[in-house]
């Protein structure tokens, strides 16, 4: 199995509980034996969907055709997760009670957002890292305040933080699973406009006292997170993550007429949902608004699947290239606004910093054991 056989297998694995003919074909693979399991192993982690392979597999009783041995390692790192994903959700609903009690109301994003929803199944299908929620302008440096003297501190501990535009810095707390992100923007600078907390606030759900998102603005918001805030839309490829979240949620919502509000983004996020649709098996749910855009979008996608150099050479240019861009845009910033002035400054006369930098350009040898 190639990169791209193994993408697709995978993929269509996830969607085995509810689409039928992708059932039967995913059987008809097992059955054949020539799954090779050491790349779906490889591609699930590096997609953060393992679990969630396993659950679905589980669900379909197509355990028997897997490996012993891959099978109770697909066990251990699912029960490690639904262990993991069981304190998120008790951590997230403790926060969400205090910072009510204080008229202080979040709203949860992202993966904890469903988690707390209950999109999946199982919990323990979904990999999250930190608890993201967003405020009102208002709420937003009330609830810093109220969090940081509630035990939460920077999880990076400077003597000066980079300026953040959509959330503030990363907070944790002794004895607690995950770190937090306390939000006042969904989305970096330049789309910020179109997708906001003004955006969502009006048709938010209510579970069980915790506010989400409407499913609409959870799959928008699925696809943002890669294409926009990862910069997936530069480099043409999915996150299977993601993409198995906008697959869920394409069950409660009528996926291609989430993008009809918006004006700039709706292109970036047709294109995702385009290579969901091919990803998955050419699924009624992924359907989207077909163009010249998402047309030339995926026939990229579908080259650099097959192309492993391509894809390679494309990645590392592609980083470079925004690499050099967004410190291009700091030192621009820098001229106009005092707070991004004051973090350069401090930045490189920081002494750490100069002795990182050095080593990386090979004009310093680390010391030993560092």
């Amino acid at each position: 199995m190639n990169y791209k056989e193994t993408l697709f297998f995978v993929a269509k694995c996830l969607t085995i509980n509810h689409e039928e003919k992708n059932k039967v074909l995913i059987e008809k693979e097992l059955k054949s034996g020539n799954t090779d399991w050491d790349s779906v192993v490889k591609v699930s982690t590096g997609h953060f969907v393992f679990p969630a392979l396993y659950c679905n597999l589980k669900r379909a009783n197509f355990l028997h055709y897997i490996p012993e041995e891959l099978v109770n390692y697909m066990i251990h790192i699912t029960d490690l997760n639904r262990e993991r994903n069981q304190q998120i959700i008790d951590q997230a609903k403790e926060i969400n009670e205090l910072l009510l009690k204080n008229n202080i109301t979040p709203i949860f994003l992202k993966g904890t957002g469903n988690l707390l929803e209950g999109l999946y199944e199982d919990i323990g299908e979904r990999m999250v890292g930190d608890i993201d929620f967003i405020f009102s302008k208002e709420d937003y440096s009330k609830a810093i305040e109220f969090l940081t003297t509630n035990g939460y501190s920077k999880v990076i501990e400077d003597n000066y933080d980079f300026p953040q535009f959509k959330h503030y810095s990363r907070l944790q707390k002794e004895n607690r699973i995950a770190a937090i992100e306390i939000h006042k923007e969904l989305l970096i600078e330049k789309f910020a406009h179109e997708f906001n907390y003004d955006f969502i606030k009006s048709d938010c759900q209510i579970i069980n006292t915790i506010k989400v998102m409407s499913y609409e603005n959870q799959l928008s918001l699925s696809i943002i997170a890669k294409q926009i805030n990862d910069d997936g839309v530069h480099f043409k490829n999915i996150a299977l993550r993601n993409a198995y979240d906008v697959f869920l949620l394409s069950k409660k919502t009528i996926a291609k007429n989430a993008f009809f509000k918006f004006y700039t983004l709706k292109t970036p996020l047709n294109c995702f949902l385009a290579i969901c649709h091919t990803t998955f098996g050419y699924l009624d749910s992924l359907e989207y608004i077909k163009d010249q855009e998402t047309d030339k979008y995926l026939k990229i996608f579908n080259k650099l699947l097959i192309n492993k150099s391509k894809r390679n050479f494309k990645n590392e240019i592609k980083t470079k290239e925004l690499f050099i861009k967004k410190r291009i845009s700091i030192i621009y910033k820098s001229i106009f606004d005092k707070e991004y002035r004051t973090w350069l400054i401090n930045r490189v006369t920081d002494k750490k910093w100069q002795t990182q930098k050095l080593i990386q350009l090979g004009l310093k040898k680390p010391k030993p054991n560092s």
